[in-house]
């Protein structure tokens, strides 16, 4: 299957863990181009000749940036779009920074990483989505935002992370609701514990090798990125769950009919 094919697709916190491993497996399905961002460029340039291995025609753009900075911002969607002409089909707003660890109690943050994960977890996907959304209006498109289910519960210990993805939840709700209507369909993806190396600072003692791959987990993004999804908008989805259930299909199968 080629699920992406000519699509062109953003992936923020591109240089590693599950943001790498998107873009390989968007280039596997046939994506037209993909626009890699992360702080790191010299991870994030093994990615792109990773990708130009897979997929040669697929056309990659490598840009490091660190997108609590709104000039960042304004920076990579210019060159986004000047690349991808205009029209942007895909963007996943996977980027999180995890904050101090081992991660100290609300009473002891920092207020300097209090905001310095907020601006990238949360602000950043605003401003992202606000610059981009008028390149997917024209020909629809699909925004699928990382959450957590620390953006669920409030975890003893995960402060400004889990804050800022409660935050990223709302905001992807409300996105979803203003945007009905317009072929703009917006959904949130908790990809469960994952080997990474965000999740092994955040918890330094549990063994990772109990927690999933990557590779495992990007199904679901695959299909709220292809055609597929099209009449998808407003659900929260669970990557290591059965994130087709009944009520999903039923409701799919309500609007198709």
């Amino acid at each position: 299957m080629r699920r992406v094919e000519g699509k062109n697709i953003l992936i923020t916190g591109a240089s590693k863990g599950l943001g790498r491993q998107l873009a390989l497996d968007f280039a596997r399905e046939g994506a037209a181009a993909i626009s890699l961002v992360a702080r790191h460029g010299d991870q994030l340039y093994k990615v792109r000749e990773e990708i130009r291995d897979i997929s040669p025609r697929t056309r990659v753009l490598a840009m490091p940036a660190d997108l609590r900075h709104s000039k960042a911002v304004e920076r990579v969607t210019a060159a986004t779009l000047a690349e991808f002409q205009g029209r942007l089909d895909v963007l996943v707003n996977n980027a999180s920074a995890l904050g101090p660890s081992p991660m100290p109690y609300l009473l002891d943050y920092p207020l300097e990483e209090f905001r310095r994960v907020l601006d990238t977890n949360l602000i950043a996907p605003f401003l992202l989505a606000r610059k981009l959304l008028p390149a997917m209006l024209e020909h629809g498109g699909s925004m699928i935002n990382v959450t957590s289910d620390a953006g669920v519960t409030g975890y003893p210990g995960w402060g400004a992370y889990g804050i800022s993805k409660f935050g990223l939840e709302g905001l992807s709700q409300t996105w979803a609701s203003e945007l009905e209507g317009t072929g703009i369909r917006v959904n949130w993806v908790d990809p469960g514990n994952m080997n990474t190396d965000m999740h092994r600072a955040a918890e330094p003692g549990e063994d990772p090798s109990q927690w999933a791959d990557p590779a495992t987990v990007t199904d679901v993004f695959l299909y709220l990125a292809s055609d597929e999804s099209a009449a998808v908008s407003g659900h929260r989805f669970k990557a290591q769950e059965d994130w087709r259930p009944r009520a999903l299909e039923s409701d799919l199968a309500e609007r198709e009919a």
